[in-house]
């Protein structure tokens, strides 16, 4: 618990370098880049097009009741902005470790960092999301207003894997290579592109317990059936984060003091 005071004042400490540390990934990502902001609009449409396309023309994939394309881009967004801040964030200490080295500074930043900036993406795709919500008739309803706290669980969840993954990445270099696989994997087990009704009882109990399907059914509940999750989803999904971000945090301060000997 120490450590995630530390993280608290630490944010609020080096707040001035936390800033220019996302204003220059931010930066990097968009130079010569002809759409440059605009492409974290048009990604999230484009992959919802060619998903939308391939899953429900070409395998009939569709959801009773709700919109596929708005069940679908829910699914999407929640689980990139997962995949995108975990992959990039987890090579953040190597790749800042010329910093480290030369001045005191307190190592989770850099993690830290990777999941806020990921998180301006995550917020712009927020826009093509209520467009299609708009556009499809689905509607804005007041549980809207409860969204906030799956995506502040959805932080606290990647802050908390990043964390574990970073200090990990820098002993074992190869689990850079394997995460890609990791993720693939488990967008599959995560019902973004199918409904989890198809999976028989024995199995989607199973498939309950992964984080990111809470996170996401969540944000669907709202969106889609337009009403309030069950206490149950507002528990699990605080535990699952809670629980993530003690094991990054603790992995994390146990080995910090070593990346030294290994970068």
């Amino acid at each position: 618990m120490t450590f995630l005071k530390n993280i608290g004042f630490a944010m609020k400490k080096y707040s001035f370098l936390l800033r220019e540390l996302v204003m220059r990934d931010f930066k990097v990502k968009y130079k010569r880049s002809i759409l440059g902001v605009f492409w974290s609009l048009l990604y999230p449409i484009l992959m919802m097009t060619v998903l939308s396309l391939v899953f429900s023309k070409v395998f009939r994939m569709t959801v009773p009741g709700v919109s596929y394309l708005v069940y679908l881009i829910t699914g999407l967004i929640f689980f990139n902005y997962y995949t995108e801040a975990s992959t990039i964030g987890m090579g953040s200490i190597c790749a800042n470790f010329g910093l480290i080295n030369k001045v005191y500074i307190p190592k989770y930043i850099f993690p830290l960092s990777k999941c806020l900036f990921t998180a301006i993406n995550f917020i712009l795709s927020l826009i093509p999301l209520y467009g299609v919500i708009l556009l499809t008739g689905t509607g804005v309803n007041i549980y809207h207003l409860l969204l906030p706290y799956s995506y502040i669980c959805l932080f606290v969840f990647t802050l908390g894997m990043t964390l574990l993954l970073s200090s990990t990445v820098v002993f074992f270099r190869d689990l850079s290579y394997i995460y890609g696989i990791v993720t693939m994997i488990w967008m599959y087990f995560t019902p973004i592109m199918y409904d989890i009704s198809i999976i028989s009882t024995r199995y989607s109990n199973f498939f309950k317990l992964n984080p990111l399907y809470q996170y996401i059914n969540f944000a669907r509940e709202i969106i889609l059936y337009s009403r309030c999750p069950s206490w149950q989803d507002f528990l699990f999904s605080f535990l699952s984060a809670f629980v993530a971000l003690i094991i990054g945090a603790t992995v994390f301060r146990k080995t910090q003091d070593q990346f030294v000997y290994y970068i």
